[in-house]
This record gives structure tokens, sequence and C-alpha cells, in this order.
């Protein structure tokens, strides 16, 4: 009986960090002429290292809010760079003038209404909340 006790215990206090992580997937408009894109490719764009797909259309990423699951999720993931390490790299690419981060939008219905309507932009949204307006190019 106290093994089971154990074990209940056990599984209620590692579900919720199970739970709470949600898989993520990046993103572009059902009408964007890019179907496919590599890790490489979409952390050079969200790194500001380039500015286009593949295809040379320009790419335009946007941001969930820093500190929140799914950027922390991406970022650890895709660009590999915690959150001091981003504030860091953003800090010297905008005083040596060489870029600036990403635009950050509010939470996954947000990011859903920009990306379907802009075939240029590009970004990343619990994988749950994915819909026929949007295309998977990337799950990391």
């Amino acid at each position: 009986m106290k093994i089971l006790q154990i074990i209940f215990l056990f599984s209620i206090l590692t579900f919720p960090s199970f739970a709470g992580q949600a898989e993520i997937v990046v993103v572009v408009s059902a009408k964007s002429t890019v179907d496919n894109l590599d890790k490489d490719r979409v952390s050079a764009i969200f790194l500001g290292k380039t500015a286009t797909f593949p295809d040379g259309t320009q790419a335009i990423p946007v941001e969930q809010p820093e500190g929140t699951p799914p950027h922390e999720e991406f970022h650890t993931l895709v660009t590999e760079k915690s959150g001091s390490q981003l504030k860091s790299y953003w800090s010297k690419m905008v005083f040596s003038g060489k870029g600036n981060p990403p635009k950050e939008i509010a939470n996954n219905a947000e990011m859903l209404k920009l990306i379907t309507g802009n075939p240029n932009m590009i970004g990343y949204i619990d994988k749950s909340a994915v819909n026929s307006s949007i295309k998977i190019v990337f799950a990391p």
C-alpha cells in the first residue's frame, strides 16, 4: 500500500511538468511559397542573420512574448540560446546597427491572425493551434 502511495505522489508531482509543455511548430501563411525549412534557416531568420526564405522572398519573423513557455521552448530547441543570451545577442546587434529583434506578438491567436494575412511572416505557435490558414514549415 505504501508503494502505491509513493507512486501516486510521484506521478502527481511530475505530471504538471509534462502537461505544461506544449509542442511548438514554426508556421507561415498557407499562401506562402515556402513549404519546408531546416533548423539552420529558421534560426538564421529569427536571429537576423538572413532576411529571406530560401526562394529569395522576404522573411519577417514574429515572436511569442519573452519569458513565455513557447518563447523559451523555441529558443532552446532552435536558436539554442537562453533568455539572457538572447538579450545579450540583441543588445550587440542593435548597438552595432546590424539588426533589431523580431516583433513580439501577444499569443497564439494574434500570431495566427498576423501570419495568415502576410505570406512573408514566420512565427511559432503551439501545435494544437494550427489550422488551415497556416502551414507548418518546421517542427523542432
